[in-house]
């Protein structure tokens, strides 16, 4: 029976809260990118509102008092707790100006700041709300219970919250490790994917550190805890990727502490000219020549609407474009940090190769490889299928086999034509040797021979190297000699082998900081360095749920060739941002002078803000072409 969820455990996870299980279906439908569809109606009701000014005005009204209601309430709401909290921010200065609009009897001005502030803000929050549940979806790796040996022998469950150090846990075969431990009874092979990215089988008998999230593949194994659940593995990689969250540039600290001084400054300039301008020239402070009217046309015309979307519409627009080709962005933000990389670092197994291990060096006759095969094709690790893969590959039969044995940990045994024959480790069959990487031996008419694996890299990954325009690098957690291969294969120079979790994680805030650093990478082991980099870059299909999470940039469709295109991309958007920005400032600095010497009207000034808006925003179109 699945564990229920606990209040706080759920929001502790900083999953999405309309997906929270204490919420009914309904409401939970209704809740998902709320602020988003209200922003949504709002434009509808903008738009009848508009239309009506010409025919019927108090139907007009009516409309408009409906986006006052869905996006003027909540932002007057949230812009009076800013004041409360003495913050004055770009928010406060929108909602200001659009409240002060009203009064001024230029309603759908102010809706229509009130619609396109909340819209961008709406479309933003949806995009980049995905990248929230990393953490929750490691918490599911472990199981929440184990199989605990008593002193009497008696075997019962018991949560892993309350298993303490030194007690002994019975992994089964195709079980997860749910806390760390020494194995202290049986041999078998586990598989790491979910720590290293590796899915090579590692042998585990009694005397060996073995740590939770590893998957038991053959015989069962009695673990003596040495961890508690809070300490470890799985646990410390969830502390790795809150720290490097935590730890990852934000631009947004930027605009928002540029805002909050922007709308200081205007707020205190409209009120310092509406009472100061009748000192200096000859007028009044009411009427349409007055200076409350110049002031408040300077407010609308300072208004930051197209400022404010100068970035999202220009991210949002290159985030379309970029899911058309299968790559998801998790917010804007991921492409200013894209055209800031030059290294990009790959991790190896399952990045640039397959994952699938392939006989690269068999001198063994075809009468081994027939009685391999024989006795490998009904095993189900990798080195097995390897070899029952090149086998058919030269069309060659299995041996038949008798009193066929497995042995957990070591390899397979059996009789033929009277005759024993094994395969398994080299020290399983007697062969020393000083080679690494993935080995087989097979011994045959009291004859040995060794098989070597490796894996196979991707089809066109040389050319899409060259391509890129970033420095390339590999960091992996597989060994020297197999990923000096990888790296012969595809030409690239610099390559980190035998990095743990924290390794990784080490490399990538040291390149990150000082270069600019974008990390593809695909397994659990990776999402620290993920997290961590300038840019995390994961595989969809074939990545885990972590590893998805925890990164920037997943592509969809595991296709590497689309990184150049992201490339060039980012630093187009950059240009269209900067171009955005520039014209958005300098309309405002071009309306609001004007505006207070009474050369411009507020009509006039409303045009130029909003015309403003309209370039930008066509600007920004510009990106969602292929």
């Amino acid at each position: 029976m699945k564990e229920p969820y606990l209040f706080d455990e759920f929001f502790s996870s900083g999953k999405e809260e309309s997906i929270s299980p204490f919420l009914t279906p309904s409401s939970r439908k209704w809740s998902k990118n709320l602020s988003l569809k209200s922003a949504s109606s709002s434009a509808f009701f903008l738009i009848c509102a508009f239309g009506f000014s010409f025919t019927n005005p108090p139907l007009s009204y009516l409309f408009l008092s409906f986006v006052y209601f869905l996006s003027g309430i909540p932002a007057l709401i949230a812009s009076l707790n800013d004041l409360k909290n003495l913050e004055i921010n770009i928010d406060v200065l929108m909602t200001t100006a659009a409240f002060v609009a009203v009064s001024i009897d230029s309603g759908l001005e102010g809706a229509l700041l009130l619609v396109l502030f909340e819209l961008s803000h709406g479309m933003e929050h949806s995009v980049s709300n995905k990248a929230r549940s990393a953490l929750h979806n490691l918490n599911n790796i472990a199981p929440k219970f184990a199989h605990i040996v008593g002193e009497d022998g008696i075997i019962f469950e018991k949560s892993i919250r309350d298993i303490q150090i030194k007690e002994h846990v019975l992994v089964k075969h195709g079980e997860i490790v749910p806390l760390d431990g020494l194995v202290i009874e049986g041999s078998s092979s586990v598989n790491l994917v979910h720590l290293t990215g590796e899915s090579i089988p590692v042998r585990k008998t009694v005397g060996d550190q073995v740590a939770a999230g590893a998957r038991n593949l053959e015989g069962s194994l009695t673990v003596e805890v040495n961890r508690t659940s809070s300490d470890s593995t799985l646990a410390r990689i969830v502390q790795l990727i809150t720290q490097a969250q935590e730890a990852k540039p934000k631009l947004q600290r930027w605009l928002d502490q540029f805002g909050k001084h922007y709308a200081t400054s205007i707020i205190t300039l409209t009120f310092l000219f509406a009472l100061t301008l009748p000192l200096i020239f000859s007028m009044t402070y009411l009427g349409h020549e007055g200076s409350v009217y110049r002031a408040l046309a300077f407010l609308i015309a300072a208004s930051p609407c197209a400022l404010i979307i100068a970035t999202p519409t220009a991210y949002l627009s290159a985030i379309s474009a970029s899911a058309k080709k299968g790559i998801l962005l998790k917010g804007g933000i991921t492409l200013d940090a894209l055209a800031n990389c030059t290294i990009i670092a790959f991790d190896k197994t399952g990045t640039l190769t397959t994952g699938d291990l392939q006989c690269i060096a068999n001198d063994c006759p075809d009468t081994a490889l027939s009685i391999a095969f024989g006795l490998e094709r009904n095993a189900v690790h990798p080195i097995a299928t390897a070899i029952c893969k090149l086998a058919e590959q030269k069309k060659i039969a299995p041996a038949k086999i008798e009193n066929f044995k497995s042995i957990p940990g070591f390899g397979l045994e059996g009789t033929h034509q009277g005759k024993r024959v094994a395969i398994g480790l080299p020290e399983f069959i007697g062969i020393e040797t000083k080679d690494i990487g993935v080995l087989a031996a097979l011994l045959f008419e009291d004859k040995k021979y060794l098989f070597r694996f490796s894996d196979q890299v991707r089809k066109e990954m040389s050319q899409m190297i060259q391509d890129l325009p970033l420095r390339p690098i590999i960091l992996t957690g597989d060994n020297e000699q197999n990923a000096q291969t990888v790296a012969k294969q595809l030409g690239i120079q610099e390559v980190y082998a035998n990095l743990r979790p924290a390794d990784k994680l080490d490399k990538v805030a040291e390149l990150s900081e000082t270069q600019g650093l974008a990390m593809v990478g695909d397994g659990i082991n990776d999402a620290p360095a993920l997290a961590r980099a300038t840019v995390g870059i994961s595989m969809g299909k074939i990545g885990s749920s972590t590893a998805v999470d925890a990164s920037d940039v997943v592509l969809l469709n595991d296709d590497l060739h689309l990184l150049g295109w992201l490339f060039n991309r980012s630093k187009k958007t950059m240009k269209i941002v900067k171009q955005n920005l520039s014209l958005a400032v300098g309309v405002i600095l071009f309306a609001t002078t004007p505006a207070l010497l009474g050369l411009v009207p507020l009509w006039v000034a409303v045009l130029l803000h909003e015309g403003g808006t309209v370039l930008v925003g066509l600007n920004s179109l510009r990106l969602l072409k292929k």
